[in-house]
């Protein structure tokens, strides 16, 4: 465990070291590359979480993360239910899905910002449209992974089907379902930013457009960074959640 964190620490150093050499060389032919050098970069991050500046954007985009992927989860595991437990079903779907999930959702922005209008709810859906599809094929795959053997003893013993889903499926396909929540989030937190660069006023996509029009071109950098932390602390909480669903 511990070469485990001492090889991880050397690789964030290693990113580090390329990230300031990057930026000085940059420097001699691009002046404005001093500005997203580690230092200036770093000095922006402690002025905007000292000062609160950052705070209400994290705020706005954290929440919008928590809807779209609440609302992937309410449609994308009772469908994988569904799909898991009916192999018509699956085959009728399977082909209309497939085709869905390889259509990029900021494809689809143009659309849901006339349909929608402009503001959260656009954002909503398109992160919902992203994340769903690995929440219904991971709870599907889960619901496949049931031995059957466990459903006979189930019917045999004259349980309900509620009493079947709480006491049998949805512990057998917890670990799925959050593998499959796993991929959604970082799916979502990628799509985030653009979406937010979208008719809102606040948000870590909007901050970095405005930090770009302000020319601040350290705390845009800063924001990317905060960006990439937050992203690692929501995938390592998920992580730490799988980890602890699969004793």
């Amino acid at each position: 465990m511990k070469q485990k964190y001492l090889l991880g620490a050397g690789g964030l150093l290693s990113l580090f070291a390329i990230w300031q050499g990057g930026a000085l060389l940059l420097a001699k032919s691009v002046p404005i590359a001093t500005s997203l050098a580690p230092q200036a970069t770093f000095e922006s991050f402690w002025w905007l979480f000292s000062s609160g500046e950052i705070i209400p954007h994290i705020t706005a985009s954290l929440r919008r993360i928590a809807v779209g992927l609440g609302t992937a989860l309410l449609v994308g595991v009772p469908l994988g239910l569904a799909l898991g437990f009916s192999k018509k079903l699956e085959m009728w779907c399977t082909p209309s899905f497939q085709l869905l999930r390889m259509i990029s959702p900021l494809s689809w922005m143009p659309i849901v910002v006339m349909l929608l209008g402009v503001g959260d709810l656009p954002v909503y859906f398109l992160l919902a449209f992203a994340s769903v599809w690995s929440l219904i094929i991971s709870t599907t795959a889960g619901v496949k992974s049931i031995d059957p053997q466990w459903l006979l003893l189930s019917r045999s013993m004259a349980a309900s089907k509620t009493e079947t889903l709480c006491k049998i499926v949805v512990p057998a396909i917890g670990s799925h379902v959050l593998t499959g929540l796993r991929v959604s989030m970082g799916i979502a937190w990628v799509v985030l930013v653009p979406c937010e660069m979208l008719g809102v006023n606040e948000g870590l996509g909007y901050f970095i457009l405005d930090t770009r029009d302000r020319l601040a071109y350290s705390e845009l950098m800063a924001a990317v960074v905060i960006i990439g932390l937050i992203g690692w602390g929501l995938d390592s909480l998920l992580r730490f959640a799988l980890a602890k669903g699969g004793k």
